[in-house]
């Protein structure tokens, strides 16, 4: 291992160890989240995400960062699509719930609210499904869209604000719709991204968007991997 492997893995067991020890951190996370959840999902994201990244960079070539890379313009581009996430997440629970009461499930909110069990985790998925297949597919073109921005202006804030996003450009003819379509969409969804998810909804609300925040670390490694 590198100098900057050490680093990194110092800083996380920091972290984790301040929430795990610290008197009150963890209750200040909680309340945090609660009442101020979608500044909080920024942060999640920027930070988790944004490291996911990192990671994956740092097993495909070695290191953490490089030129182009744009550390602070993907911690700006994740924080805002964990804003994202979060109300997707929101309102994906919300209107899946009464999805299944109006096709008959009339007990679903009933079951999402109660303890582990069979029938909860059949609403966690559907949850999970609905969101995945119908939001995940936009929200991954708009990253990769918003990753080439990021390299093509030289991995600067200055240079991301500078020039013109580029949306149907990009889309026609810079993203390898073979790996989008044939990898991303139908692999990782299906195959990651509904049973990630499922453990996502059944966890307590104030750590879901957490979770999802961490999967991106996950995936990040999944996708260097491809490569």
């Amino acid at each position: 291992m590198k100098k900057n492997d050490y680093i990194a893995i110092i800083a996380v067991l920091a972290v984790t160890g301040i929430f795990a020890f610290a008197p009150g951190a963890l209750e200040w996370f909680n309340k945090m989240t609660r009442e101020h959840g979608m500044i909080m999902s920024f942060f999640k994201f920027a930070i988790l995400a944004t490291f996911g990244e990192m990671l994956a960079l740092r097993i495909r070539k070695g290191v953490y960062n490089e030129n182009g890379f744009g550390i602070l313009p993907r911690m700006l581009v994740w924080g805002f699509l964990g804003m994202g996430i979060a109300m997707a997440m929101t309102i994906f629970k919300s209107g899946t719930i009464a999805f299944l009461s109006n096709i008959g499930f009339n007990k679903a909110a009933i079951w999402f609210s109660g303890p582990l069990s069979l029938n909860k985790f059949f609403v966690a998925l559907c949850i999970s499904v609905l969101m995945n297949t119908i939001f995940a597919p936009i929200f991954m073109t708009l990253h990769k869209i918003t990753d080439i921005h990021i390299m093509e202006t030289g991995g600067t804030l200055k240079g991301f604000f500078s020039h013109k996003l580029k949306i149907q450009e990009t889309m026609a003819s810079k993203i390898d719709w073979n790996i989008q379509y044939g990898f991303v969409f139908k692999k990782t969804i299906p195959l990651f991204w509904y049973p990630a998810h499922t453990i996502t909804f059944l966890l307590p609300g104030n750590y879901q968007v957490l979770f999802a925040a961490f999967l991106g670390v996950v995936l990040g490694l999944i996708l260097s991997i491809k490569k």
